[in-house]
């Protein structure tokens, strides 16, 4: 089977063909940009000659049970997605990825997700599209579940090649493209910390939560609120690009040092204002970037306990501004976790179809240069009228309530009801949902 892959390259400068399944199962970090772990990867191709479109990662659902509708759902999800973007994919590539659990062999792993393949072949033909090939790819071997000819695809399967071998890591090591490492440990990154010092965290989000509540119910307060987490957040990212450099490994627990537990509750809660949030979204280019995705990263690990669910917010900025900085891979990582944080966060969801779709960031960024520029005009009008004197408003004027649903502060009692009536937001994504 012949394959191209142009995302190296214009489609005129260079191509690559990939023949055969040990090609495509060599190929996949690359066109991940991490090794995937635990996950189900579906990629589109289009025309005769098998160019590779969009596609898409999802971790491997633990119940059997759930393996029918996650099928379904993936399927569709690539297919209208590729359609919406004016190419319906011709064919489909299946990946499944995960290593043996204790006791487990890799043979073992293969059998045991086989009917998720075949699921998932079957919701794609459903579709109309066919899946040329479904690869498993498990503790350094790769097995196929289309080809049943055992002397290419033995039942022990084949063992990949040795990392820097393949002919997709050459063409990638021209073209400049690295492969991150694993999914593990990119999701390491942005992760609930465990250290000791953290115990504290969830103490200060309590009492954060508790005089911040009050003052976002009033309009005027709520305000005051947004306005405080955005310089404060600004006065962090100043405190971090200032920060000594040090090595990678370093980075992350230097910039925690940095961020005391209240400065992180602070930001942490009135980021769960969506109007905050998107102004914080600003931050997307230019010399603020790089600050504000160390900030973000900071602040999701620190929801920890019963606040995980609040680190939908700063891992969906984390995935955006990775995603508008031209890092795929790590939006996409970020944009999934921040899913499995809480499952009906609408811009999450959109983001995440967006970057998996292959479309263009500048669409949004143009959005949200736009709203900082009417912003700033409005701001500077306001200043122009400022002389001028102005009628006192009556007190219920001033302390109209706010809309319901805009705000998620929370209280750690609220939390935990909240947690106990919806479960853990550990499952795949759905519709709707808060924005």
């Amino acid at each position: 089977m012949n394959k191209h892959h142009e995302s190296t390259g214009p489609a005129d400068e260079q191509q690559i063909t990939l023949r055969g399944p040990a090609e495509l199962a060599d190929a996949l970090p690359y066109l991940m940009g991490f090794y995937p772990n635990d996950s189900v990867v579906m990629v589109a191709l289009h025309g005769g000659r098998g160019r590779f479109g969009g596609r898409l990662r999802l971790g491997i659902p633990q119940s059997p049970q759930e393996w029918p509708s996650t099928a379904e759902q993936l399927a569709e999800c690539l297919v209208k997605g590729s359609e919406r973007r004016g190419e319906r994919p011709d064919a489909i590539v299946i990946f499944l990825c995960q290593d043996p659990a204790d006791g487990e062999t890799p043979g073992q792993v293969m059998e045991r997700l086989r009917p998720l393949a075949q699921r998932l072949r079957t919701a794609c033909g459903a579709l109309d599209v066919p899946v040329l090939e479904a690869l498993c790819i498990s503790d350094g071997r790769y097995w196929s579940y289309c080809c049943p000819d055992p002397r290419c695809c033995p039942a022990e399967g084949n063992s990949l090649s040795l990392p820097g071998t393949s002919v997709m890591a050459a063409a990638a090591t021209y073209a400049g493209i690295q492969v991150r490492g694993s999914l593990r440990e990119m999701e390491s990154r942005l992760m609930p910390l465990k250290t000791p010092s953290v115990a504290d965290q969830p103490r200060a989000l309590d009492a954060a939560g508790a005089a911040l509540v009050p003052r976002i119910l009033d309009e005027e307060g709520r305000k005051e609120v947004a306005r405080e987490t955005l310089v404060l957040a600004r006065a962090l990212m100043k405190r971090l690009r200032e920060a000594p450099a040090t090595t990678p490994s370093s980075a992350d627990f230097q910039d925690d040092s940095l961020i005391s537990h209240d400065e992180a509750a602070a930001v942490i809660l009135g980021l769960q204002d969506r109007e905050t949030r998107d102004k914080a979204a600003e931050w997307m280019e230019g010399p603020e970037a790089e600050s504000a995705l160390r900030l973000w990263r900071a602040l999701s690990r620190r929801c920890v306990g019963p606040y995980e669910e609040h680190a939908a917010a700063p891992l969906t900025l984390t995935g955006w501004v990775s995603w508008s900085t031209g890092d795929e891979p790590g939006a996409r990582v970020a944009l999934g976790l921040a899913l499995q944080a809480d499952p009906e966060y609408t811009f999450a969801q959109l983001l995440h179809q967006a970057c998996n779709q292959g479309l263009d960031p500048e669409t949004l960024r143009r959005c949200l240069r736009g709203e900082r520029s009417d912003r700033t005009g409005r701001s500077g009008h306001r200043s122009e009228r400022s002389a001028a004197p102005r009628a006192a408003r009556p007190p219920a004027v001033r302390r109209k309530r706010a809309q319901p649903g805009s705000v998620r502060p929370g209280t750690a009692v609220a939390r935990r009801r909240a947690r106990v009536s919806r479960g853990d937001g550990r499952g795949g994504t759905k519709g709707g949902g808060r924005p």
